[in-house]
Parts: structure tokens; sequence; C-alpha cells
């Protein structure tokens, strides 16, 4: 079924690689009227039909500025999709001040400019969707290596349950995904990362990615991408304040 998303104007940040650009093309495929942000611009150049632009999510100045813009040229958005994020590796051993700052300002103080320069918009539009990624680690279980990982993941479910609440009555609908381990630039790098800091081939740190997910291979991008068309639909009106874990089995 195409079209699912005809008329509706979606914002996406982290849309140059990974689940941020599977999300963002999706909304592409299904008739959306796409506005797509990375850090990096270059990574947004191939991304047919969607308007492209350059955004620190770090910057409450950048991200306000984009946002009245924004605003101004397409409306409030019918969907903001959060897919900004960082994966520290390691214990509260390895994790210094500055880890556990820079973690909580990409995974969840993003989120929160994004809201707060869009959301008002959006309840005076009657609402919308908005989409947080959140991750099976922290906000569901705990794994091993992922302590500010996982404690900015579980803040993120915090931030979604708590606005959910805050406007259910406003037809502001808020979830968050929960993917497993996904196949995406940001695994390959944690892949050659642990290679080299364990002594082993990458071929089998990633086999150790794989044997942690109970359906016995990785996700795909376009699989959560596939949750978050969903989620930007009216096909889930009725659903709100919820965590749709994408997982392979790991929290089954």
């Amino acid at each position: 079924m195409a079209g699912r998303l005809k008329g509706k104007v979606a914002f996406v940040t982290a849309a140059g690689q990974g689940i941020g650009r599977a999300i963002a093309q999706a909304f592409v495929n299904e008739g959306a009227k796409v506005i797509a942000t990375d850090l990096d611009l270059a990574k947004l150049k191939d991304l047919k039909k969607a308007k492209i632009y350059a955004l620190d999510a770090r910057s409450t100045e950048a991200v306000n500025a984009l946002a009245a813009k924004v605003i101004k040229e397409f409306g409030a958005p019918d969907i903001l999709a959060n897919c900004a994020g960082y994966v520290h590796q390691g214990s509260i051993l390895e994790c210094s001040e500055d880890d556990w700052d820079f973690s909580f300002d990409l995974n969840v103080k993003s989120m929160h400019r994004t809201l707060r320069a869009f959301v008002p918009a959006m309840l005076k539009n009657g609402g919308g969707s908005v989409i947080n990624i959140a991750s099976v680690a922290g906000s569901l279980r705990g794994l091993p290596n992922r302590y500010v990982y996982g404690t900015t993941k579980a803040a993120v479910i915090g931030l979604t349950k708590a606005m959910a609440a805050d406007f259910v009555r406003q037809g502001l609908r808020v979830n968050a995904i929960c993917p497993g381990t996904i196949q995406s630039p940001s695994l390959n790098e944690r892949i050659a990362t642990n290679a080299k800091k364990l002594a082993k081939s990458a071929k089998d740190v990633r086999q150790d990615f794989i044997d942690r997910q109970p359906i016995g291979r990785l996700g795909t991008p376009e699989e959560i991408a596939a949750g978050a068309v969903w989620l930007a639909s009216d096909e889930s009106s009725y659903y709100t304040g919820q965590t749709m874990q994408i997982d392979g089995g790991m929290t089954t």
C-alpha cells in the first residue's frame, strides 16, 4: 500500500545514514513532504524528493532557526522523527563526565530541542505524530558495556511517556521505537573498535552481535522504518505513549 503519508509534512533528524536515512526515505516513498536534516549535509545529497538541511541537533539556536524556517515555508509538521543518537561503549568505569554529558546532549536533549521548537505549532495545527528512536538497551533490558547509552535511552522512554500524557487530548501522539541490533554504519564502527580492543577479527565481533539476537540475524534500517511509517500514519491513531519493540526477539 502506497501513499499512506500523502499530504503530510515530516521532519527527520539524523537522516544521513542508518535508521534516520531509512525513515526519511520510507516517508518519501509513502508520499510525505520530507524535511531531512543531518549534521553532514553531504550525506543527504542523494536523498531524492526531500528538502535537505544541515542541522546540528546539539545547538538550540540552530534547531530553533531551522524550525522557524520550516514552519514558515511548509507549515507545522504532521510528523516529527527524532533519530539523532550516539552509542557510547563501556561500563561506568569507561564513562567520563564528558562522555556522560555528550551522550545526554545528543541522545536526549536533542529531542527536547526539536520538541520545544515544533510542538507549539503542531498543537495549533491539531497535533500529529512524534516518533522517538530509543533502544532495547537500557530502556527495556540491560546490555553489557552500554552504561550511559542505556541510561539515555531509558530517559527517552520517560520523555516519550510524559509527552504523550501531557498532550493526549490535543491530538499529539508520541511514541518510541526500540530497535534491537541493526546493521548500520554506526554498527560497523563499533565492530571495528571492538575488534581492535578485543584483538578479535571483525567477522567474530559481528557474529557476537548476531548471537545476541534470538532471531539469528541483524535487523535492517528498513525494518525500523516500516514501524515508523505505521506510527506516522493515521493507521496508528489510537496508539500513543508506547514503546514499539522491533528487536528480533531480544525482549521476549
